[in-house]
């Protein structure tokens, strides 16, 4: 259940309300102008026994350079992990403390964190706040905020995970909770794949587009409710791959828009799931290949060089992006890749400028891209903690690695910040927000580094402190050690609207050996754990674990190794 408490700092009267509720007395001529600070405290996802939260704190007064939120619990809340706040807890008593990067509160500035907690019982809302020992009253929600929502007439909000509860895949959920331990995370919100167009109606008795928005109502009750959809069936789909291959040849754009968008559309538009935030992310692995496999690069692929030339990829996500952003409770969020793909300079600026391209052909404009998503079905480390892009060992630059490679960035964090940064300048909206997979980057376990690597060479630094533990990070088919990353969240930090499990963990990336199917799912030689590689990771060997089914198809194994080494690890 997601509920929101809005905290007013002033000297106001308390007057307790109804369970779960209490209003502030506001003398009449009391503008926001004389409030020193509101707090926006919201339980985003909630089960039998834990919850995870999203707290943001709004500076109204002086512009503060550190500051100190409390609450206490009225039950038996527990704090067991947190981002973007140093949280400790003292019986009931809760302290969250900036972190070194956001202390400083402008007059109006505004600082976000999280956390996750178990409780048992009622999970009641905190009734009082207090920033730097300044009191904090409840809001009746009259003059309320819209908890980062951002709406505007027409009900759309900046930020569709704001104040949401997401939907929860009752496919996935059953697979996940049967295995052992699953039932640890069987609850979290995943993304629904539209990865063939017999997927809009349910493959082999399971669960269509219709099924999965009816299913989204009856978890809705009267909270918002967002849904994740991935739409990933563009023609020559994922160029530079096979295992993910799809069923449309590179000529077939007018079936994708037809036979695939078109009847999606359709679905999404019925006035029945008017009042769900139907969240899109639109052709993974798909527009960076016209950037990075073509042409003379390395790396290059004829399939891509094809795409390149005859413009089906441009088409055809512009096609998507015009007729779901026509539809008013539709979030298009255009895959970014991730930053070991397009991180270095020559990728970076011109990946930024194709997806322009894409966004304002065939009808599109730039205001039908709600945002980006990055990392998806992949691997990248979250934030690396032991090391960053300016560090250098004995004068020799952390670019310099062999595992950074002169890449700009060494984290998924760090990159879908800069290249949101990157998106504004060419062109797209300044309100754009980002997703991150976080799916499967978690990588922790008995190898995950507490410290930095020795400083006998560059190398030894940052491989001895990494946490992402891949051979290379062009390594992307079902990779040995990966664990489950954040869970699910809005808001966990600058630029950024949630992160989100959008691969569901214990899907398959791809097949580790050929198996006859009729999905158009080739065999890549990247999920083969005995392949030594190729251009695009450093001829290296792929890391992949073996046995692995069909890209989609349920894989065990990998599922449980994705809770042994989660991080943050599961209860």
């Amino acid at each position: 259940m997601s509920r929101t408490r809005t905290s007013i700092l002033a000297a106001l009267a308390l007057v307790a309300g109804t369970a779960g509720t209490a209003t502030a007395v506001v003398p009449v001529d009391a503008g926001l102008s004389a409030i020193p600070c509101t707090v926006d405290y919201t339980v985003q996802n909630q089960w039998d026994t834990g919850f995870t939260a999203a707290v943001t704190v709004t500076n109204n007064g002086a512009a503060k350079s550190s500051w100190s939120l409390k609450w206490s619990y009225a039950g038996n809340q527990k704090i067991t992990n947190y981002w973007n706040a140093k949280i400790s807890q003292s019986g009931t008593a809760v302290t969250a403390n900036n972190e070194s990067y956001n202390g400083s509160l402008a007059t109006g500035g505004s600082a976000s964190f999280g956390f996750q907690g178990t409780y048992s019982g009622t999970n009641a809302l905190p009734g009082t706040f207090t920033l730097d020992g300044v009191t904090c009253n409840v809001d009746d929600g009259s003059g309320g905020g819209d908890n980062g929502g951002g709406t505007d007439p027409s009900g759309r909000v900046d930020n569709p995970y704001a104040g949401a509860k997401v939907y929860v895949n009752p496919e996935w959920s059953a697979k996940a909770a049967a295995e052992p331990g699953g039932s640890r995370v069987s609850n979290q919100p995943t993304g629904v794949w539209l990865d063939r167009i017999a997927a809009i109606n349910g493959v082999n008795g399971g669960m269509g587009l219709r099924d999965h928005l009816d299913k989204a109502l009856a978890q809705k009750g009267s909270n918002e409710e967002v849904v994740q959809l991935v739409i990933y069936d563009l023609p020559g789909r994922d160029c530079a791959a096979l295992a993910s291959n799809g069923e449309l040849g590179p000529t077939e754009i007018d079936k994708y828009k037809t036979q695939f968008i078109d009847p999606i559309a359709t679905i999404l538009a019925d006035p029945k799931y008017a009042s769900l935030r139907i969240v899109t992310t639109i052709e993974i692995d798909s527009l960076p290949n016209l950037v990075t496999n073509t042409g003379s690069r390395p790396t290059a692929t004829a399939n891509c060089d094809t795409m390149l030339a005859n413009g089906n990829y441009i088409k055809g996500v512009g096609y998507a992006l015009a007729k779901l952003g026509a539809i008013s409770n539709v979030y298009n969020y255009l895959d970014a890749g991730h930053h070991g793909w397009i991180g270095w300079d020559d990728n970076f600026g011109a990946s930024a400028n194709v997806f322009k391209q894409a966004a304002t052909s065939e009808g599109a404009t730039v205001d039908d891209v709600a945002g980006f998503i990055t990392n998806t079905a992949n691997y990248s480390a979250l934030k690396e903690d032991h090391f960053t892009i300016n560090d250098s060992v004995n004068g020799t630059s952390v670019r310099q690695s062999k595992w950074v490679d002169w890449n700009r960035y060494v984290d998924e964090l760090s990159f879908a910040q800069a290249f949101r940064n990157q998106l504004v300048s060419v062109g797209f909206n300044s309100n754009i927000g980002m997703l991150i997979d976080t799916s499967r980057n978690g990588w922790g376990g008995t190898a995950r580094p507490t410290s930095a690597g020795p400083t006998t060479s560059v190398d030894a630094y940052v491989d001895g402190g990494r946490y992402d533990r891949r051979i290379h990070i062009g390594n992307w088919c079902n990779q040995a050690g990966a664990g489950l990353g954040e869970r699910p969240q809005a808001s966990p930090a600058a630029g950024i609207d949630a992160y989100v499990w959008m691969k569901p963990p214990g899907e398959s990336d791809g097949s580790s050996s050929a198996i006859a199917n009729d999905e158009g799912k080739g065999f890549d030689r990247m999920c083969d754990p005995t392949y030594t590689g190729n251009a695009r990771n450093g001829n290296s060997m792929s890391g992949a674990l073996p046995n692995a089914p069909l890209s989609g198809h349920w894989f065990s194994a990998q599922f449980q190794q994705l809770m042994q080494n989660a991080y943050p690890p599961l209860p």
